[in-house]
């Protein structure tokens, strides 16, 4: 509480940039404080489409687990989401999806709704101008299939033998990313058994007659791949029965040894879905404990809301605790709160128990590497990654307090000992970071039938990347090999405009916002052809608000590569690049300055009174092209840390007689 900041004098005029970063600084911390459970961690919403709600009303039907409330709140809310012309999409404001549009139809006739209702009759004909269930998507496909209305024998081929793959040979269950892997290989029961629990109704209505062929440009290894397909189709046929006996046993034990403590697998909605569905076809009574725990833990990623229609109900695909916290406490630090204060003191705690112990999948490409990282969720012991770990070390270096009990002080220091040897572990071969797993890069998988929907590996991405070298940076080792082989990778895989692309987040201002900070912390000067590309770019795509956005669009149309409506989230992430350069007085161009000065602002008046940002649109990536996500807490963590720096950079830049010193937290 004792914490020193200055501020500019107000005039009584609309305040300028310095007073008004300091203004809004102060709201934000405040209200981020007040987000705090008293366990210490923090956790916002994380917002996908409704496929998730879809799909937990046809898992529910198919085990027999279904009643009416779930079904009448779950509808309310996807008739909710429903827009205008009939359709459903992938993120908001975004362009109408089939696939999504197919599965939110599927499940409102699950709930009652009539073809002949207007909302759904707008949606029926939007799918068969767009093609129908037949150019829907294979995972969609799937779920008709459950009930009948769709053919399996019109489906990739998912042999259960797969699980005998070893890891050397190409395909096999490790060359696919995390979240793929264990979606595979529960789907690979599920395929064995081909169920079929018919509705009572069909949805001929969605189907145009018509099934799309081959791409005409599709390459050889596509084609074999389609040809190999249709010999496992014949195999299915004639397989071996004790082989594959012994496949769905392995399978089953595979699945079952990776249920998390909490019930879910791997933290995420697929796997989880797919996980239970294979179990109970396997003979697995509803009662059985990992079946039980399983359902019950689907309550704790549900949403419940009142709203003017009535009570609504939707699933979050995931849960971002961890990360949230991480990101929390770095920007209360750079807001000004200090190590000692019981907020920082007890998330630093939270986070240092939340440390994953045990070893996991990534332990196949990595047999030797010790655990010591961190992961995403509450229950994710199995899958800890290298992004969330590296975001830990950054908020546990702020949290050291040279005058702290000693004993705390080493356990600090023992976890980021650990949390960076693990992360240097995983680094790949080409010296870039993936988030899951080291050099998951293996991309023939991408060829496989049934993959056209997501990303299905895990390669190095320049944000991932970017969070540990600015970890080692700031942990006082950017010299070691393995940071200086991360800033060769970034160097390498800058964008011909000058942006970096950004994988788990939107896009290349996400991207760019990572690596910027982190190549400076790690002594890059502001010089460097590579920081004033970057630089130029982040100016060149500043709105006339001030403000930066980039629309979802820009993963699969180069056209909205940073372009869009400016979100708090976004151009926090300009923002924290263009002072990551400021830090060096003879970048501060009038231009640099003019920018931050104009995006403080934005921040400033788009601020609400509780001191937090309207977003509604998506600013996290799950999968580029397919599945994103609004995180409820980026809205008002990543303005704060860039606020928080922004005051240090006035501070610093314009002491003038206009500036006086108060007490902040």
């Amino acid at each position: 509480m004792t914490a020193i900041a200055e501020r500019p004098v107000s005039t009584g005029r609309p305040p300028g940039p310095p007073e008004a970063a300091h203004r809004a600084n102060e709201a934000a911390r405040e209200h981020l404080l007040s987000l705090q459970d008293p366990a210490g961690w923090w956790k916002g919403e994380l917002a996908t489409n409704v496929t998730m709600d879809a799909e937990d009303l046809l898992l529910r039907e198919f085990l027999g687990i279904s009643d009416p409330l779930t079904v009448e709140q779950t509808a309310r809310w996807i008739r909710s989401q429903q827009r205008a012309d009939g359709t459903w999409a992938t993120f908001h404001g975004g362009p109408a999806e089939l696939s999504t549009t197919v599965e939110a139809y599927v499940a409102l006739r699950l709930a009652g709704d009539a073809p002949l209702d207007a909302h759904m009759a707008r949606a029926a004909e939007w799918i068969r101008t767009h093609g129908g269930l037949e150019s829907a998507r294979v995972f969609t496909r799937i779920w008709l299939a459950l009930f009948g209305l769709w053919s399996w024998d019109d489906l990739p081929a998912m042999p259960p033998e797969l699980i005998f793959l070893p890891k050397q040979v190409p395909l096999n269950v490790y060359d696919w990313a995390c979240w793929a892997r264990q979606t595979v290989v529960p789907l690979t029961i599920v395929w064995h058994y081909k169920p079929c629990r018919p509705l009572a109704f069909g949805v001929d209505e969605l189907r145009t007659g018509v099934t799309p062929g081959p791409a005409p440009d599709e390459d050889r290894i596509s084609s074999f791949f389609r040809g190999l397909d249709r010999w496992l189709h014949r195999y299915e046929r004639r397989r071996v029965p004790a082989l594959r006996r012994a496949a769905l046993r392995q399978a089953a034990e595979w699945i079952i040894a990776r249920q998390e403590a909490d019930g879910c697998w791997g933290g995420i909605q697929p796997p989880w879905v797919y996980s239970l569905m294979a179990l109970h076809l396997m003979g697995y009574p509803m009662d059985h404990p990992v079946i039980r725990s399983g359902i019950a833990g689907l309550d704790g990623f549900t949403v419940r809301e009142e709203t003017p229609d009535g009570p609504v109900r939707r699933l979050e695909a995931c849960q971002s605790p961890v990360w949230d916290t991480a990101l929390a406490l770095v920007a209360l630090a750079d807001a000004g709160v200090s190590p000692r204060d019981p907020a920082y003191v007890s998330g630093t705690d939270w986070l240092l128990g939340e440390e994953v112990t045990v070893k996991g999948d990534w332990s196949v490409r990595r047999p030797t590497l010790a655990p010591g990282g961190w992961a995403f969720e509450f229950a994710n012991d199995g899958y800890p990654d290298t992004d969330d770990t590296a975001e830990i070390l950054l908020a546990l270096m702020r949290a050291r307090n040279p005058d702290g009990e000693p004993v705390r002080e080493r356990r600090i220091r023992s976890a980021m000992d650990r949390g960076l040897a693990w992360v240097g572990g995983m680094q790949s071969k080409d010296g870039g970071w993936g988030a899951f797993d080291a050099d998951n890069t293996r991309a023939l998988i991408n060829k496989l039938p049934f993959c056209d929907f997501g990303a299905v590996i895990d390669p190095p991405s320049a944000d991932v990347t970017a969070h540990i070298v600015e970890a080692y940076a700031v942990l006082g080792k950017p010299h070691d090999p393995a940071a200086l082989r991360g800033i060769r990778w970034l160097l390498d895989n800058q964008e011909r405009g000058g942006s970096w692309f950004g994988r788990w987040g939107a896009n290349h201002v996400y991207g760019t916002g990572a690596v910027v900070p982190a190549l400076v912390a790690a002594g890059v000067a502001a010089s460097h052809p590579a920081l004033r590309r970057a630089t130029a770019w982040l100016l060149a795509h500043q709105n006339l608000d001030g403000g930066w956005g980039e629309d979802l669009r820009s993963y699969v149309d180069p056209a909205w590569i940073g372009r869009g409506e400016s979100t708090a989230s976004q151009t926090a992430w300009a923002l924290l690049a263009l002072l990551a350069v400021a830090e060096t007085p003879s970048a501060v161009t009038d231009e640099v300055r003019a920018a931050i000065d104009r995006g403080v602002l934005h921040l400033a008046e788009t601020q609400r009174t509780d001191g937090t940002w309207d977003e509604e649109l998506f600013t996290g990536t799950g999968f580029p092209g397919d599945f994103y996500i609004n995180y409820h807490l980026y809205r008002l963590v990543f303005p704060l840390t860039a606020l928080g720096r922004a005051v240090d950079f006035y501070s610093v830049n314009e002491r003038t007689a206009d500036y006086d010193v108060v007490e902040t937290r």
